[in-house]
């Protein structure tokens, strides 16, 4: 397989201005054509960005959380459909088209983790009280709950479905088979605890990030580290793997994004920030990357914007 290699050096960020408060989190739907951004500001927004294009970009605000939106998945399956999980207790799922909720359930804590499996029919949240709640997507109902005794990070389904992963508190990976959730693996990954997981879009790996400030790469097949990534200096917030399964990117509180090769360990490219990044994200179709931090103005009031890199110059 030839890898392209991208010419970085002639991309550049484009900045979407509509929240009022910090954003939490990006994510593209599934086919590239959208972007939502999730806010402190207790909505979500659906942008509708064109890879190539400089038109206007029309905006749809999803309001009805009275609390935080602290991150939010695409339906896998419908380019359309949306979940947002906030510290209101409740998941919401709303057509990006209308801005209307179409279901919500409430759940025991404050939510701060969601993930959809990959043939759309599960929705997976996480709480605040390390909580794992299993909803069917139809029912929107609870169909599994289960209480963890250690911090639990983030979630993951692999890409066919069949495992499920959590990041730990103790620095490790919880590999679960799905749905009977029993323990498969127990991976020893970090020194430090373990924040955030990307699960490779072809397969082949995924990757964890830990406040040890690496990132480690592992084959999923073997369930073995094959090389760590070492560019960053603080707590790895949030990665995330290109659409070929090329590149990884990678952010922190360190005032740029690295943007790494998959294969070789090396970086490629380094997009400059000015303030902690919480969320980033690759297009599933373009090298486009999204990425939202803390960023303040001149008065050190929350911007409320989210950045996309990869669009070539006018």
């Amino acid at each position: 397989m030839e890898e392209t290699t991208i010419p970085f050096k002639n991309l550049h960020s484009r900045e979407y201005q509509g929240h009022k408060k910090k954003v939490h989190s990006v994510a593209w739907n599934c086919t590239g054509t959208k972007l939502a951004s999730g806010s402190v500001d207790q909505t979500a927004r659906v942008w509708q960005i064109e890879a190539h294009g400089h038109g206007k970009v029309k905006d749809v605000e999803l309001k009805g959380h009275t609390d935080s939106v602290d991150q939010l998945c695409w339906d896998p399956k419908h380019a359309d459909l949306i979940a947002t999980a906030s510290g209101d207790k409740t998941v919401r799922l709303w057509d990006a088209r209308s801005g209307k909720c179409s279901q919500q359930v409430e759940l025991s804590g404050e939510n701060i983790n969601i993930t959809y499996k990959p043939d759309g029919t599960h929705i997976a949240v996480g709480n605040r009280d390390d909580e794992l709640t299993i909803l069917d997507v139809r029912k929107f109902k609870p169909i599994h709950k289960r209480k963890f005794s250690y911090e639990v990070n983030e979630i993951a389904w692999n890409t066919t479905g069949e495992m499920f992963f959590l990041t730990t508190g103790n620095g490790t990976v919880e590999v679960l088979a799905y749905p009977s959730l029993k323990v498969l693996h127990t991976l020893m990954a970090h020194t430090a605890g373990c924040y955030c997981i990307a699960i490779d879009p072809v397969g082949r790996y995924f990757a964890v990030g830990s406040a040890d400030s690496l990132v480690s790469l592992w084959d999923l097949s073997e369930m073995l580290c094959v090389r760590t990534f070492t560019k960053l200096e603080w707590p790895v917030r949030t990665i995330s793997f290109n659409y070929t399964g090329d590149y990884i990117a990678s952010a922190s509180e360190d005032l740029f994004i690295d943007i790494s090769n998959v294969h070789t360990g090396r970086t490629v490219h380094q997009i400059p920030c000015r303030a902690a990044m919480n969320s980033v994200e690759w297009n599933p179709k373009y090298n486009l990357l999204a990425y939202a931090g803390d960023d303040k103005n001149k008065y050190q009031a929350d911007e409320g914007v989210f950045r996309i890199f990869g669009f070539e110059s006018a």
